[in-house]
Parts: C-alpha cells; sequence; structure tokens
C-alpha cells in the first residue's frame, strides 16, 4: 500500500517582526507536514503565533514581519523562492484562507458576485458569464441560494458570509486551505453548521486543510492529526487520538484540563501566568515558567523534539533519557 502524498511540508520556519521594540519571534524553528485529504488541528493560546504561520503558508505576512528561514513547499513548489508575482499564481490555485473575520474579508461595496467571479476571471482567465455560472455552483456547494451573488455583504448574516467566504476559498479547488479560526464570533448553532460544512468537504472533495484554533472542542471533531503551538514553537504533535488520549506534554495536557466536560465531575483547571513576551522569551524551554515539573534543565537548554511512537512527536525534557 503506497503512503499518502505530502501536500505541505514545513521546515525550520522562522517569521520574525521587527518593531522598534525588538524583534517578535512569532514563529520560530516550525517543521510539520499535511498529506493529501488530511486534516491538521493546529492549537494553542492567543499570540502563540498560529496566525502568522498561515499567513506564512500563503506569503502574506504583513509588515514588518517576514520569513527569516525555513523552507515552504506546497505541493511541489518551494513558495519561499518565488518573487509576489508567482506567488499570486500559487495562491487560491495550490493553497487559500478561510480568514477568521468575513465582514472584513469581503468588499462591502461590492456584490458577491462581483467578488467571487473576479477570482475566476482574473486566475482562470473565464469570461464573465461561465464565471458567474460557476460562482452560482460554488455558492450551492456550502448550502447557499444562487439569488444571494446580488447581494451586497451588509445584506448576509453572520454565517452567510462565512459561507461565502468558504465558497471563495474553494472555487479553484486549491491542494491546501487554511481555515484561520473560522467559527469566531459566531453563534453555536451557524458554528455547528460551518463545521458540518468543513467535514463534508473534508470528505467529499479530500481536500487538505489546516484548522487553526484556540478551541480543542472544535478540532477534535475535524482534524487527523494536531499540532500544539506555544510561544511560536510546535511543542507536541502527533494523531488526534493520540494528542486528546495521552497527552504528553505538559502545555497540552493543561490545555485538556481546561476543557468543560458535562459528564465529568472533574474539576476544570486552567494552566497559572501568562505567554512569554515573545520579544524576550525565557531561555531553555519556553513553558518553564509555567510548567509544573520544571527542572534545571528547562531552564537552560531547549528540547528536542523526541520521537513518542509512530507520528507522535512532543518537545519536553521529561521524555529524554539523560
Amino acid at each position: 500500500m503506497s503512503s499518502a502524498r505530502t501536500v505541505l511540508e514545513v521546515s525550520n520556519l522562522k517569521v520574525y517582526y521587527r518593531t522598534l521594540a525588538g524583534i517578535v519571534r512569532a514563529v520560530d524553528d516550525v517543521s510539520l507536514s499535511v498529506n493529501e485529504g488530511e486534516v491538521l488541528g493546529l492549537a494553542g493560546e492567543s499570540g502563540c503565533g498560529k496566525s502568522t504561520l498561515g499567513y506564512a503558508l500563503l506569503g502574506l505576512v504583513p509588515p514588518p514581519g517576514r520569513i527569516e528561514g525555513g523552507k515552504i513547499v506546497i505541493d511541489g513548489i518551494e513558495i519561499t523562492r518565488l518573487n509576489e508575482s508567482d506567488l499570486r499564481k500559487v495562491r487560491w490555485k495550490k493553497v487559500s484562507m478561510i480568514f477568521q473575520g468575513a465582514m472584513n474579508v469581503l468588499n462591502p461595496v461590492y456584490t458577491v458576485e462581483k467578488q467571487l467571479s473576479e477570482v475566476l476571471t482574473v486566475h482562470k482567465g473565464l469570461p464573465t458569464i461561465a464565471a458567474v455560472k460557476e460562482v452560482a455552483e460554488a455558492l450551492k456547494q456550502v448550502g447557499l441560494n444562487p439569488e444571494l451573488m446580488k447581494r451586497y455583504p451588509h445584506e448576509l448574516s453572520g454565517g452567510m458570509k462565512q459561507r461565502v467566504v468558504i465558497a471563495m476559498a474553494l472555487l479553484l479547488k486549491p491542494k491546501l486551505v487554511i481555515a484561520d479560526e473560522p467559527t469566531t464570533a459566531l453563534d453555536v448553532v451557524i458554528q455547528a453548521q460551518i463545521m458540518n460544512l468543513l467535514k463534508k468537504i473534508k470528505l467529499e472533495e479530500k481536500t487538505s486543510m489546516i484548522f487553526i484554533t484556540h478551541d480543542l472542542s472544535l478540532i477534535a471533531e475535524i482534524s487527523d492529526k494536531i499540532a500544539i503551538m506555544y510561544a511560536g514553537k510546535i511543542v507536541e504533535v502527533g494523531p488526534s487520538e493520540e494528542i486528546f488520549g495521552n497527552p504528553q506534554h505538559p502545555y497540552t495536557q493543561g490545555l485538556l484540563k481546561s476543557i468543560p466536560r458535562l459528564r465529568s465531575k472533574e474539576k476544570i483547571t486552567w494552566i497559572p501566568g501568562v505567554p512569554p513576551d515573545l520579544r524576550r522569551p525565557p531561555p531553555g524551554c519556553r513553558f518553564n515558567p509555567r510548567c509544573p515539573y520544571v527542572m534545571d534543565v528547562c531552564r537552560r537548554e531547549e528540547p528536542p523534539m523526541i520521537r513518542l511512537g509512530e507520528n507522535h512527536y512532543v518537545s519536553c525534557w521529561l521524555h529524554t533519557r539523560s
């Protein structure tokens, strides 16, 4: 049996923001991969670098940020070597993004038809009539009536706008879709609808996806594997069932213990302290000021990434054989 084809390979990626107050190491030496048809859940507290990593995969890191090192290969194309003109040919065809603020993504002075058909006329060179026909089909795919094409964003509900953004991301059938907290600010009913839609896309289109969120309960619904990010670094990665059933990094354990469970009498706990300032991260393991198991070595040296089992890795001194 042949192994799954790799759609995304990130190696030692570094994305820094050079500010007057210092260098913010938002993504610091991150490596990960996503196979064809696979969903990677990327979780961590706000400010840990999740969204910056997502933007880097599209070559859209906002100034003063820039990719300082490492490699990103999407469907065989190393995008870190491309200029802006060539990047535009890759975006939406090879990799697209579902942004977290639909109202901030959609242009308020253009109709849905205008905004979505423009993607097709620019990237595929379709005539307007053919583009509008494809837009109608794309809206049907995400459960919207094609008649909504004539409306402006402010005439749509939050859930409708988010579906339009999802339709836009899927228009060119990209190999990889980055979903950056796509259910933010939506009520629980609409949130469930969006999650069901993403699961349907995963099954029917076999689209690879990175699902970015701080909500582990959402990641559990859709992800095949999970990467836990803390202070710009990946601290644990593995199959979803391993991460939820056998978490090995103290940070992962803390995140899971903070999730309320209806049928559990176990007391909800939280992780004390706050994430570090990424301009001046602590030496050694960046989680050491908040870790209940901290040792002297944790304060001196950065832990290596240790393999615990098949596709399960953790960066923690507790699992070394020193």
